[in-house]
C-alpha cells in the first residue's frame, strides 16, 4: 500500500493567458509540496499538467485508470474551469475523486485586489461550475471545503485517501473458505457473484483436506523457530497443564499459522474463514494461528462467514491494520447505568485491539470435538469507534453501521479463557441495540477504533451500498 499515490489535477483555462497559467502552476506546485511535507497525508500527492482542455483532462483520467499505483484523483479549481471540458474524462474515471474546494490565498487582499486578482483566484466560481457537472454525472465524489493549509482539512484529505486505497484494494480481495458456512445459520450466507460484481471480492471454497496437506508439510524446525518468536512477544500461561503438553498444543497452532499463511500466499488470498464444524484431519480449531495472521493484516471471520472476512480485510487496509478486527456480539451487561455489550469469540479475537501484553492460554473448547487449542487472551483497548456488519437481503446488500465507545474492563474474569472487548453502543443501549436488530444487523462484525463513520459512509457511496447509520 505504501507505493500508492494520488494525482492532483488543477482546473483552469486559456482565457486569461499564459502568464496567468504560469502563476496557477506555481501556486499548485507550492500547495502540492506543502501538503506532501505536512506529515498528515498517508500517501504522496503528484501534481499533473494543468487541466485546461477536454483532451488533456480525458487523457489524464485514462492514465489514472491504467496506472495501478494511482489510487485516486484530487481536483482543485484555481480559476473558473468550464465544466463541459470535464464531462468525458470524469465519465471515464473509474477511481475515487475528491473535489478540494479551497483557494491559494487564505484572505482577500482588500488593499490591492483588482480584476486580474479576481479572475486568477475565482475558486468560488470554479467550484460551482465543476460541482454542478459532478452532480449531473452522479459521480459520488467527495467534497472537502476549507483553507488547504489547515491541519483539520488535511486530515479530511488523509481520511479520504485511506478510503480510496481500500476501494481499489477491494477489487483485489480474495477469500479462501476452509469448509462451508456453519450449518443452519442465516446471517453468514450471501450471494458471492453479486459481491464480486459490486465490491470486487473473489470467494473460493476449499475442502479442509486441502489445508491439512499444507499442515502435514510443515517442518519441525519451522515450528520451533516460530515458537521462539512466540516467547518473545507473549506471556506463557501454563495454567493446570504440564509444560510439555502445553507446548505441544501451542506448536500445533504454530504449524497451522505456517500452513495457512503458505496456503494463502500460494493462492494470492488475503482473507480466509474457518469453521469448527469442518475440522476433519486437524487436531485443533485454529485459534492462536488465526489471531497471529489477523495481526499481520489478513481478513478473517469464523463459521465460514466470507462477507465479514472480506470486510475485515477491507477495513484493515483502510485503517493501516490499526485497532481494527473481526468481532462477535456475545453477551450483555444490563446493570442500570452500566449497559454494554461483551465482544469476543470462541478463540479468534484480533490482537491489534489488545490493551495489554497477550497471554497464550491453552483451554478446552466445548465445540468441535478436538484437542484443547491455544489462543491469545487479552483485554481490548478503550476509544471511540465504529462497528459494521454486512447483510445480504436477497435483493441487495446492506451495511449496518453503529458508533460505539469501547472501554477497558476493570473487573477480572479469571475463568474466561478468551480475549474480551467491551463497548457501549450509541446513542444509548436500548435504542442502539433495538435499531441494530430491527435493521437486520448480524452478530459477526468488524470493529475499528481507528476509522470514522464518515470513512465507512464514503466507501459505501463509492460502491452504491445501502447503509443504515446508528449513532
Amino acid at each position: 500500500m505504501e507505493k500508492k499515490e494520488f494525482w492532483f489535477i488543477v482546473g483552469s483555462q486559456h482565457l486569461y493567458g499564459e502568464k496567468a497559467l504560469a502563476e496557477v502552476k506555481a501556486h499548485a506546485q507550492e500547495m502540492t509540496d506543502a501538503l506532501n511535507e505536512s506529515g498528515i497525508l498517508p500517501y504522496r500527492l503528484i501534481l499533473q499538467e494543468l487541466a485546461v482542455s477536454a483532451d488533456k483532462i480525458t487523457n489524464l483520467m485514462k492514465e489514472v485508470n491504467y496506472r495501478d499505483e494511482v489510487a485516486g484523483v484530487i481536483t482543485w479549481m484555481h480559476t473558473f474551469s468550464p465544466a463541459k471540458m470535464w464531462i468525458r474524462g470524469t465519465k471515464l474515471l473509474q477511481k475515487p475523486l475528491l473535489h478540494l474546494a479551497t483557494q491559494f490565498n487564505e484572505s482577500i487582499p482588500w488593499a490591492s485586489i483588482d480584476m486580474d486578482f479576481m479572475n486568477l483566484n475565482q475558486s468560488a466560481h470554479g467550484d460551482r461550475e465543476y460541482g454542478f457537472i459532478n452532480a449531473r454525472l452522479k459521480k459520488k465524489n467527495k467534497v472537502v471545503v476549507g483553507y488547504w493549509q489547515r491541519p483539520e482539512l488535511q486530515k479530511q484529505i488523509a481520511d479520504w485517501m485511506d478510503v480510496a486505497v481500500a476501494f481499489n484494494e477491494s477489487f483485489n480481495i480474495k477469500v479462501a473458505r476452509f469448509g462451508d458456512n456453519m450449518r443452519n445459520v442465516g446471517v453468514t450466507e450471501g450471494d458471492k457473484i453479486e459481491a464480486q460484481i459490486q465490491f470486487g471480492w473473489t470467494v473460493d471454497y476449499f475442502g479442509i483436506g486441502d489445508l491439512v496437506q499444507y499442515v502435514n508439510g510443515v517442518k519441525e524446525e519451522e515450528i520451533d523457530a516460530l515458537f521462539t518468536e512466540y516467547e518473545e512477544h507473549y506471556e506463557f500461561d501454563y495454567g493446570s497443564y504440564e509444560r510439555e503438553a502445553w507446548e505441544a498444543s501451542v506448536k500445533v497452532q504454530a504449524s497451522y499459522e505456517i500452513a495457512i499463511k503458505r496456503f494463502l500466499e500460494d493462492g494470492g488470498y488475503n482473507a480466509f474463514t474457518t469453521n469448527f464444524e469442518d475440522l476433519y484431519g486437524m487436531k485443533q480449531l485454529p485459534g492462536l494461528a488465526v489471531q497471529r495472521l489477523m495481526a499481520q493484516g489478513y481478513g478473517f471471520a469464523g463459521e465460514g462467514d466470507w462477507k465479514t472476512a472480506a470486510l475485515d480485510r477491507l477495513l484493515k487496509v483502510m485503517s493501516h491494520n490499526e485497532l481494527t478486527g473481526f468481532m462477535e456480539d456475545y453477551t450483555y451487561e444490563l446493570a442500570a447505568g452500566q449497559e454494554a455489550v461483551l465482544q469476543s469469540h470462541m478463540l479468534e479475537v484480533d490482537p491489534t485491539l489488545a490493551s495489554n501484553r497477550p497471554r497464550i492460554v491453552v483451554s478446552p473448547l466445548g465445540i468441535g470435538d478436538r484437542e484443547d487449542p491455544a489462543r491469545l487472551v487479552f483485554d481490548g483497548k478503550a476509544g471511540d469507534g465504529v462497528v459494521v456488519s454486512m447483510a445480504d437481503f436477497g435483493t441487495h446488500y446492506k451495511l449496518l453501521i453503529n458508533e460505539v465507545c469501547a472501554f477497558e474492563p476493570t473487573t477480572p474474569a479469571p475463568n474466561l479463557p478468551v480475549a474480551r472487548v467491551l463497548w457501549e453502543v450509541k446513542p444509548n443501549f436500548q435504542d442502539g441495540v433495538k435499531a441494530w436488530i430491527e435493521n437486520g444487523g448480524g452478530h459477526h462484525t468488524v470493529v475499528s477504533l481507528k476509522l470514522t463513520t464518515d470513512q465507512i459512509i464514503t466507501y459505501a457511496n463509492l460502491v452504491d451500498l445501502e447503509y443504515v447509520l446508528i449513532k
